[in-house]
């Protein structure tokens, strides 16, 4: 049978589709770089808070996250991220606030553009992330652009 053009990739993105693990990871990483950039620290409740989960299933995640080398956890202690958990948390808010920018520029409303943004910054690859903060940065170059597309979309 002869694939399509669409059920190659459709194959393709699968070969590389993010498991949900791997998305609930950097749900919590970049929930305790928030915390920790808000308050200096972040604790188990706080994240069960702002995570809608129960508290045990913080503590089992924060030890796999220290096991992969994401956090510094102690039971009972603040927790703080490594390095590399740093890094990850701070690719996924950057990402955030580029898709934000741009849907901001197509004129989505800031709550359905941050709840856009949220669902799909964990599932865009880096390159298309780049290419695209290219174009807001091109778009923003010329006001008259920026104003041709405003009065375009009204």
């Amino acid at each position: 049978m002869k694939d399509n053009k669409r059920l190659k990739y459709i194959k393709e993105a699968h070969k590389f589709n993010r498991t949900r693990s791997n998305i609930r990871t950097e749900d919590y990483l970049e929930v305790i770089y928030e915390l920790v950039k808000l308050k200096g620290y972040a604790t188990t409740l706080d994240i069960s808070r702002y995570m809608s989960v129960s508290a045990p299933s913080v503590t089992k995640m924060l030890q796999k996250l220290n096991g992969n080398n994401y956090l510094e956890y102690e039971k009972y202690h603040g927790i703080s991220l490594t390095k590399k958990g740093n890094q990850i948390a701070e690719t996924i808010r950057q990402t955030h606030g580029i898709v934000l920018e741009f849907f901001s520029i197509l004129g989505i409303n800031h709550n359905t553009a941050n709840y856009d943004a949220e669902g799909i910054e964990h599932h865009l690859n880096h390159k298309t992330i780049k290419q695209l903060q290219k174009f807001i940065i091109f778009l923003k170059s010329d006001p008259n652009i920026l104003k041709s597309y405003s009065n375009f979309r009204i």
